[in-house]
């Protein structure tokens, strides 16, 4: 299992990226996961329904189960967020984990960047950061720089820049 991340400032256009990129890593044979990274309170219930209801009650997890899929609920109540190593050492083996957020930990990034959203560049400041998906040519930029319609390109960055999953959260030594 391989990670990269894409980060971005809100409104840069990640998810959008990931959800272009996910059917070209696919129609490669690949079998890709993701992880998001969200920086508010978030359900994936609907209140009143019966799973929400178990979690109202108390419940710290709750799985919910069909033939088509399955979904596993833990309710933090007052333990501490989970680590990006942490949420990966959950997930089921795949060849390439994509990880939406978690801007901030060490692991290999691809910045998705829009001038228009009125942020700077995140690259100058993370050295993580292997390569920049934009809308417009960045000529200045000390990395790659790729347009956010080479979804191709931007496959194969991805797949090259990809750390293993065991070095993730690794220091460097010496």
């Amino acid at each position: 299992m391989r990670v990269i991340g894409l980060a971005g400032w809100s409104g840069s256009g990640k998810t959008t990226l990931v959800t272009r990129v996910i059917p070209a890593l696919v129609g490669r044979g690949l079998k890709v996961a993701t992880v998001k990274h969200a920086h508010h309170e978030f359900d994936l219930d609907k209140p009143g329904k019966d799973s929400w209801l178990h979690r109202e009650a108390g419940a710290s997890e709750v799985a919910v189960a069909s033939s088509r899929r399955w979904a596993l609920i833990h309710e933090l109540r007052d333990e501490a967020e989970l680590s990006l190593v942490e949420i990966l050492n959950k997930l089921s083996p795949v060849d390439l984990v994509i990880v939406e957020g978690f801007k901030r930990h060490a692991h290999p990034k691809l910045e998705v960047y829009r001038a228009s959203v009125g942020k700077p560049p995140l690259h100058p400041d993370d050295n993580c950061i292997v390569a920049i998906a934009t809308d417009r040519p960045l000529p200045q930029a000390p990395l790659p720089v790729l347009m956010l319609d080479d979804i191709e390109g931007i496959a194969n960055v991805l797949l090259a820049e990809a750390m293993p999953r065991e070095r993730i959260g690794v220091q460097a030594s010496g």
